[in-house]
C-alpha cells in the first residue's frame, strides 16, 4: 500500500448537486427521498474518486447533509428541548435552518476558515444518547462498493469545547457521559470489520488550551482506546501546531496522529516525542487550505526532513487538514487561463498529488505516465516563479517609494471639520450599503456578461435601479444615501474583476455552511487597479440627490481574508498592494466630490491566527494595511467602515487603532453589552449600532426601535452615534427592507423630538 491518508473530502459535489437538492427540498418542490438519493450517488462518486486515485485511507462519515457538527449533536442525542418533539430530517434541519416555532441554533465560523458550524447548545440539563444510525449505514454503504474507509468523528473535547453553555455551567461537566457514549460507539463500530481505523478530529487542540482542558486529554483517550482491540485511534489536528496536546497524546494508547505542516510548521518540535512513543505519525503535506499546485520536490524534501525525526516505516503521508476548504476539481474551469490553471489543484487534483508524492517517499516504481506528471510539475512550478503575469515591477517601486501610510489629520481635528463639512448633528440615519439584488438585477448581470445583451441596455437598468434606490432613500427622510450596489454580483469579486493580479473561475465553488457555497477569488499575481472601480457609479447616484452619497468600497484585509492567496509571498505584502489599490480608488472618490466613503472590512477577524503569540503580528500589518488604504484622505472626507461580527472585547483596541471616522457594527442581537465595550476604553470615533437584524424577514415596530435607540442613548452621548441596520440588506426583499427603514426612520424623528 501507498500509505498516504485522507482527512476528509468535500460533499456539496462538483456541480453542487447537494446544494440544489437540499433548496429543492425546502422549497417543497422535492422529498426527502431524493435528497437521500443524491447524496448516496454523491458519497459513492466521491469514494470512487479517491479508491482511482490509491488513497489508502478513505474517509467515511465525513459526509453532511448540513453540517458534521450538527451530525454529531444528532449522533450524541444532544437535542435542544425546543425541538425535542421532532424526529428525522425534520428535526435535522429545524436544528440547522429553525421551524415556525423555534430559532435555528446558532452557527459560526469553524477556525479561522469561511466554513459554518452549526454550535452545539449544553446545558447542566443536556442528556446524551447514542444514535449511531448514519455512522454504522455509511461505512456499509462503502463496503458494498469494495472501499474499506476509516471512520470519522468529532472529537469530544473539540465538540464540547466549540459548544455553547445556554445556562452559563461548565460544558466540560459532560465529559464523562459523552465519552460513555462513544464507548458504546465504538462497541458497535467494532463489530463492522476485523479491522477498523477511527479518526477523531480535535482541531481544539491547536488552540491555547488551559491546564483544565489538557488535564482532560489523556483520560479521555485512555479510556476510549482500551474499548475494543480491533479499532486503531487517529487523533487529527490542523490549522496550527498542537505540540502541547500532543505531548499528551504520545502517552496514551492510541495508533496515529495527524498533524498539519503547512499551516503549523511548530510541529516539527513534537516530533521526538512521537519518534520515542513508537506512534504513527500522518504528516499533513498537501494543502487542504489552498488552491495551489503542490512542489513535488519540496513537499518530498519536507518529508524527509520529518523522516529525520520519525522513523520511516511510522510515516503516512496525508492532507494538511480536510478538503472541504478546497473546489472540487479543475475540470470545468474552460474559461481560466491555461497558465495560471496549470499552477492550480483542487481537492480531485490535490488527491492525484497525495499519491504521487507519497510513491516518491516510498520509492515506489513509478510508471511513465507518472514520471510525464512530475516532470511537468518541476515545469509548472518553474514557469510559475517567473512568469510575467505575476510580476509587475510598476506596482512593487510605487510601493516602496510610498511616504505617506496613515491619515495626516488626527481624529479630534478632523471631525471637527467634516461636521461642520456635512453639517449633521447626532442620530444621523444611513444604511451599510447594499439593498436588495432582485431578480431582475441577477439577470441583468447574467445577460450582459453573457453577450446577450449591449453595455448601453445593461447599463441603464443598472441606472433604473439606482433611480429608484436614491428616490426612495430621499423620500423615507434618510439622512446619508447609498446606491445600493446594483452592478455588484459579491463585495469581494466585484473588485477583484476589475484589478490586475486576480482570476475567477467557474464552477470552484466551496461550501461555507448547509447549501450556501461561494466562490472565492484566486489572487495569483501583484495586484494593481488600471482604471477607477466605483467613481462613475457613485457620481451618477449623487447626482440624483442633494443629500450626502456615500461611496462603497471593500477593505484591502477582507479582500485578502475570502480569496485564496497566493503563497509565494507574504500575505502582508499582498495586502499592501491591494490596500494601495484601494487608496486609489478613495482618492478618486473624493477628487469627484464624494467626500463621505466606507470600507468595509467585514472579514478583519476572521484572518486572527488561532495561537496568541502570533495575534500582534497579525493585527499590526492588517491595520497598517487599512490606514494605508484611506491615507490619501482629507480632513473633510470621512472614512467609515464595517465589521458584520459582534465580539470586540478582544480587539477593542485594534479597532480604536484602525482610525476610521465612523464604524458601524452589528448590535441588534447583543444589544448594550457590545457598546459598553466601546465606552469602557473611552471610543472617541463616531458609531453606527445596527438597531434591527437583517438576517430576519422579520419588520420591527417604531416602538421597538425608539426603544433600542433610547437604550443605545443610556450607554454613549448622542452625538456620538449613528442609526443604521446592522448589516447590508443585499440578501432581504424590498417590502420588508422598505417597512423597517421607514420605521428605523420615524424611530429616530421621535427620539429626536424627546432629546431636544
Amino acid at each position: 500500500m501507498q500509505k498516504n491518508y485522507v482527512i476528509g473530502f468535500p460533499r456539496i459535489g462538483e456541480k453542487r448537486e447537494l446544494k440544489k437538492v437540499l433548496e429543492k427540498y425546502w422549497s417543497k418542490q422535492t422529498d426527502f427521498n431524493e435528497v437521500k438519493y443524491v447524496a448516496e450517488q454523491l458519497k459513492k462518486r466521491h469514494w470512487n474518486y479517491q479508491k482511482e486515485a490509491k488513497i489508502e485511507f478513505i474517509s467515511s462519515n465525513d459526509f453532511s447533509y448540513y453540517d458534521n457538527m450538527l451530525d454529531t449533536s444528532i449522533l450524541l442525542g444532544a437535542i435542544p428541548k425546543r425541538f425535542e418533539n421532532l424526529k428525522d430530517e425534520e428535526l435535522y434541519f429545524a436544528m440547522a435552518r429553525g421551524n415556525e416555532t423555534s430559532v435555528a441554533m446558532e452557527m459560526t465560523k469553524w477556525f479561522n476558515t469561511n466554513y459554518h458550524y452549526i454550535v452545539p447548545e449544553i446545558s447542566k440539563d443536556t442528556t446524551f444518547r447514542l444514535n449511531s444510525k448514519k455512522v454504522i449505514e455509511e461505512y456499509k454503504e462503502a463496503r458494498e462498493l469494495g472501499i474499506k474507509t476509516k471512520i470519522n468523528l468529532i472529537g469530544a473535547i473539540t465538540y464540547l469545547g466549540l459548544s455553547k453553555s445556554v445556562d452559563n455551567s461548565d460544558v466540560f461537566l459532560h465529559i464523562n457521559k459523552v465519552i460513555e457514549v462513544y464507548k458504546e460507539l465504538l462497541e458497535e463500530i467494532s463489530k463492522l470489520d476485523d479491522e477498523i481505523v477511527v479518526q477523531f478530529d480535535e482541531p481544539l487542540f491547536v488552540k491555547d488550551l488551559d491546564t483544565k482542558v489538557l488535564s482532560l486529554i489523556k483520560p479521555v483517550y485512555d479510556a476510549l482506546t482500551l474499548v475494543a482491540p480491533n479499532i486503531k485511534i487517529v487523533i487529527t489536528t490542523y490549522f496550527e501546531h498542537s505540540n502541547e496536546a500532543t505531548k499528551i497524546l504520545v502517552n496514551t494508547p492510541i495508533w496515529a496522529l495527524g498533524l498539519d505542516f503547512i499551516h503549523g510548521a511548530k510541529n516539527f518540535e513534537a516530533l521526538e516525542f512521537i519518534k520515542n512513543s513508537n506512534k504513527v505519525l500522518i504528516a499533513g503535506v498537501i494543502d487542504g487550505r489552498n488552491i495551489w499546485k503542490s512542489n513535488f520536490k519540496d513537499k518530498v524534501e519536507l518529508l524527509e526532513k520529518i523522516s529525520k525525526n520519525v522513523n520511516k516505516e511510522n510515516i503516512i503521508v496525508g492532507t494538511s487538514c480536510s478538503l472541504l476548504h478546497v473546489p472540487f476539481t479543475l475540470n470545468y474551469e474552460e474559461k481560466l487561463d491555461k497558465e495560471i490553471k496549470s499552477w492550480l489543484a483542487f481537492a480531485n487534483e490535490k488527491l492525484k498529488e497525495l499519491s504521487l508524492v507519497s510513491k516518491q517517499f516510498f520509492d515506489f516504481k513509478l510508471n511513465l505516465e507518472e514520471l510525464s506528471i512530475i516532470k511537468r510539475n518541476i515545469e509548472d512550478n518553474n514557469q510559475r516563479k517567473i512568469s510575467s503575469k505575476i510580476h509587475n515591477k510598476e506596482i512593487q517601486d510605487e510601493i516602496k517609494n510610498l511616504k505617506i501610510f496613515e491619515r495626516v489629520d488626527k481624529f479630534q481635528d478632523r471631525i471637527k471639520i467634516q461636521r461642520e463639512f456635512f453639517k449633521y448633528d447626532f442620530l444621523t440615519t444611513t444604511t451599510i450599503g447594499s439593498f436588495p439584488q432582485t431578480p431582475e438585477i441577477r439577470e441583468n448581470r447574467k445577460q450582459y456578461k453573457a453577450n446577450a445583451i449591449s453595455k448601453e441596455q445593461y447599463e441603464n437598468e443598472i441606472k433604473k435601479y439606482i433611480d429608484d434606490c436614491v428616490a426612495f432613500q430621499d423620500e423615507i427622510g434618510l439622512d446619508v444615501l447609498v446606491h445600493g450596489e446594483p452592478e455588484r454580483n459579491d463585495m469581494v469579486e466585484y473588485f477583484g474583476e476589475l484589478m490586475d493580479g486576480f482570476a475567477f473561475t467557474q464552477n470552484a465553488w466551496v461550501q461555507s455552511y448547509g447549501s450556501r457555497c461561494v466562490k472565492p477569488p484566486l489572487i495569483y499575481g501583484d495586484v494593481s487597479r488600471p482604471n477607477p472601480m466605483t467613481v462613475e457609479w457613485i457620481k451618477y447616484a449623487q447626482s440624483k440627490t442633494k443629500k450626502v452619497m456615500k461611496g462603497m468600497l471593500t477593505g484591502p484585509v477582507t479582500i485578502l481574508n475570502w480569496s485564496f492567496v497566493r503563497d509565494d509571498i507574504s500575505r502582508n505584502e499582498v495586502a499592501k498592494q491591494i490596500a494601495f489599490a484601494i487608496n486609489k480608488e478613495v482618492n478618486d472618490l473624493q477628487n469627484a466630490g464624494i467626500k463621505m466613503i466606507q470600507v468595509d472590512e467585514a472579514a478583519f477577524k476572521e484572518g486572527y491566527p488561532l495561537r496568541a503569540e502570533n495575534i500582534k503580528a497579525y493585527e499590526n500589518w492588517a491595520v497598517d494595511n487599512f490606514k494605508l488604504s484611506v491615507s490619501c484622505a482629507k480632513a473633510d472626507t470621512q472614512i467609515h467602515t464595517h465589521m458584520c461580527y459582534s465580539e470586540f472585547n478582544d480587539i477593542i483596541k485594534t479597532i480604536e487603532a484602525m482610525d476610521a471616522d465612523v464604524i458601524s457594527i452589528e448590535t441588534a442581537r447583543s444589544g448594550n453589552r457590545l457598546l459598553k465595550i466601546f465606552k469602557e476604553v473611552a471610543y472617541k470615533q463616531e458609531i453606527g449600532p445596527g438597531i434591527y437584524d437583517i438576517h430576519s424577514p422579520r419588520v420591527p415596530s417604531v416602538e421597538e426601535m425608539v426603544t433600542q435607540i433610547e437604550a443605545l442613548i443610556e450607554v454613549l452621548p448622542k452625538e456620538q452615534l449613528w442609526i443604521n441596520p446592522d448589516c447590508g440588506l443585499k440578501t432581504r426583499k424590498w417590502p420588508e427592507v422598505k417597512q423597517s427603514l421607514k420605521n428605523m426612520v420615524e424611530a429616530v424623528k421621535i427620539v429626536k423630538e424627546k432629546t431636544c
